[in-house]
């Protein structure tokens, strides 16, 4: 940019002087004509070619091959041994001109000991087909949808497909995730259940959960106007919209071609606190209320005020998970109540109604700590670990990193008895743990950096398989922190493109090959019993 400044202050002096001369020459009108031209040819060659590229680092495999760069090796910065390093060309290199990415496709390391061999489930974010993939990048599946997802797909034990859609129709709902419809296709593509959930009045968005049952967790917004806002406690101060959008789940009990019963309901909305104005209903001190939400605390409201990204379920408990991103925590609520139950403060099987069980991340928003307490970040994806897995019954986060410039996958001990209680806190005390029992993160640490979207799942080996998400690379990882398996995602907007050929961007700056968060199924799957398991193609790279 300094170098751009300075040709351009080197070019516009030239001509001013150029036309202070040309007062006096008015004859030699072609000659200075000429002179500019050739000035601004001389300007236009040098920015070319002094134009130095962003180099990105990444923790893969040496890389080498036939379509590498002439001259160029990448080597490895992530630990652990490869016996499968593919060549591709120079990764994440950022271009400023022409919105675009420089980024290795396709499989980039695979270590066969150290993997954890199964079948990985994803949707580009900007593209309509979803994928099934082996380990070695090739494709077993696919379904097509006439809708970008909105956001997660799930494959179920019958072999149908779950996909939220992208549908951007619903203008009363603007900033982010927005969905507005649910389809489940069979293992053969075709659609067998879809339904909108969009109006005036809510918006499914982001995630969903399925649950044992059948049944499946919906995550929604509903609006509220500032009026609305103002008699809930809100200083105006607080409010930068003249709405927002709380959150609230219905869980979905489907049946027919597009219909489906709503059974059982949660907002936020019914579990607030705030110690501005006396003569509110809810008014009282938040330090002594952890289970309930601050709305004068934290950020200011914007219009997505909780902005959650992802909701998941414990059946041991029975408790579900919401990701709050807006307050930079998540939240854990008892799903044993009834509706009526759910809206109020007692009932259900831990005797608090609705509110909020344990939240953990940000213990500001509850009049605990201060803001050096705060140890999530616009995070994604906060789910427990299956309890036959390394760490079951743990947390996992991958943990966003917007404002501190890095992104890290986060693993938290919860203190929670064998029956799904968790401790009573004095007043300003903040719930455990102080620190994320296990952090991982790349070096350097801005390898991984995806402000938005993402997510990290435990393996039943111990690894974690790491999707971060703007950038559309699928990591795994062990528990040392070693990268034993890395794919990037070659689908963009108009589908797969060639190896060598740049990520273009889309209008926030993300690569249009991000994928929302990624999910790897056993081989012995139910999905998979009797299917016919051949890929279909060799690669998903454009060839």
């Amino acid at each position: 940019m300094l170098a751009f400044l300075q040709d351009l202050s080197l070019l516009l002096v030239s001509a001013n002087y150029m036309v202070g001369g040309y007062q006096f020459m008015k004859k030699r009108d072609i000659n200075f004509i000429f002179a500019v031209i050739v000035l601004i040819a001389m300007y236009l060659c040098s920015s070319c070619l002094s134009s130095v590229p962003y180099e990105g680092g990444s923790n893969s495999g040496s890389m080498t091959g036939p379509r590498a760069s002439k001259g160029k090796t990448f080597k490895n910065t992530g630990g652990g041994r490869s016996n499968r390093n593919l060549g591709g060309g120079k990764r994440n290199t950022r271009s400023r001109s022409n919105g675009s990415v420089e980024q290795q496709l396709g499989l980039i390391k695979y270590d066969r000991e150290k993997a954890w061999e199964g079948i990985t489930l994803f949707a580009p974010k900007h593209h309509t087909t979803t994928h099934l993939m082996d380990m070695d990048g090739r494709i077993l599946k696919t379904w097509n949808s006439r809708y970008e997802p909105g956001q997660s797909v799930y494959l179920l034990e019958n072999g149908n497909l779950l996909h939220c859609c992208f549908t951007k129709g619903n203008r009363a709902f603007i900033g982010g995730g927005e969905g507005g419809r649910l389809e489940e296709f069979n293992w053969d593509g075709d659609l067998i259940w879809s339904t909108w959930y969009s109006d005036n009045k809510k918006l499914s968005h982001h995630d969903i959960e399925p649950l044992p049952n059948g049944n499946v967790l919906l995550m929604v917004v509903e609006i509220k106007t500032k009026a609305q806002c103002l008699e809930a406690g809100f200083s105006s101060g607080t409010l930068r919209s003249d709405k927002i959008f709380p959150e609230y789940i219905v869980e979905m009990e489907r049946y027919g071609s597009n219909n489906f019963n709503e059974v059982w309901e949660w907002h936020i909305w019914d579990h607030l606190i705030q110690d501005v104005n006396k003569k509110k209903t809810n008014y009282g001190k938040p330090k002594e209320h952890p289970e309930l939400l601050n709305v004068n605390a934290g950020r200011r409201a914007a219009a997505f005020w909780n902005h959650a990204n992802s909701i998941d379920y414990n059946p041991k408990f029975d408790q579900i998970i919401l990701n709050a991103r807006g307050q930079n925590e998540f939240w854990v609520i008892d799903h044993t109540t009834t509706t009526e139950e759910a809206k109020g403060h007692t009932g259900g099987k831990y005797g608090k109604g609705g509110d909020i069980l344990y939240r953990w991340g940000n213990p500001v928003m509850y009049g605990a700590g201060s803001t050096r307490s705060q140890k999530l970040f616009l995070q994604h994806d906060s789910q427990w670990i299956p309890d036959k897995y390394p760490g079951g019954g743990n947390i996992l986060i991958y943990n966003n990193g917007k404002g501190r410039g890095y992104s890290s996958v986060d693993e938290i001990v919860v203190s929670v008895d064998e029956n799904g209680f968790y401790p009573r806190l004095k007043p300003g005390e903040a719930y455990a743990p102080r620190e994320q029992a296990w952090i991982f993160t790349t070096s350097p640490r801005t390898d991984m950096y995806s402000t938005e979207i993402s997510g990290a799942s435990r393996l039943p080996n111990g690894n974690t398989l790491v999707c971060a998400g703007t950038v559309g690379r699928f990591m795994e990882v062990t528990p040392e922190k070693d990268i034993v398996w890395e794919y990037v995602n070659p689908s963009c907007g108009n589908g797969p493109i060639r190896q060598g050929d740049r990520v273009p961007l889309d209008q926030r700056g993300h690569q249009m090959n991000a994928v929302f968060k990624v999910r790897r199924y056993p081989l012995d799957y139910p999905a998979f019993a009797g299917k016919n398991m051949t890929p279909i193609m060799e690669t998903l790279i454009k060839q």
